[in-house]
């Protein structure tokens, strides 16, 4: 999908909690995939998991759901969403 693609949207995500070492990026990766969206995923230093994620408001709203939840090991605690401008910069879900 392209930046200027009908109804693509983009979200800046920063997940709190114990989402480091339990496969979380992994975890969103898998979800992103499935639900058609690309961006990337990555640990930040503070212990907190940072996520750009590009798609259609639907599959965007799916995948915090599941993001917010995270797989069965991690526990979220909050997560920091803010819209930012859709690029169109990215291929796949790729961890970073």
């Amino acid at each position: 999908m392209t930046a200027g693609g009908a109804g693509v949207q983009a979200r800046h995500i920063v997940v709190h909690g114990r989402v480091q070492g339990v496969g979380f990026r992994y975890f969103t990766r898998a979800v992103g995939t499935g639900l058609g969206l690309t961006g990337t995923v990555g640990n930040l230093d503070d212990g907190t998991v940072e996520i750009v994620a590009e798609g259609g408001a639907r599959a965007l709203d799916g995948f915090l759901a599941e993001v917010g939840r995270g797989p069965a090991r991690s526990r979220v605690d909050r997560l920091d969403v803010s819209d930012i401008p859709a690029r169109g910069a990215y291929g796949a879900f790729l961890i970073v």
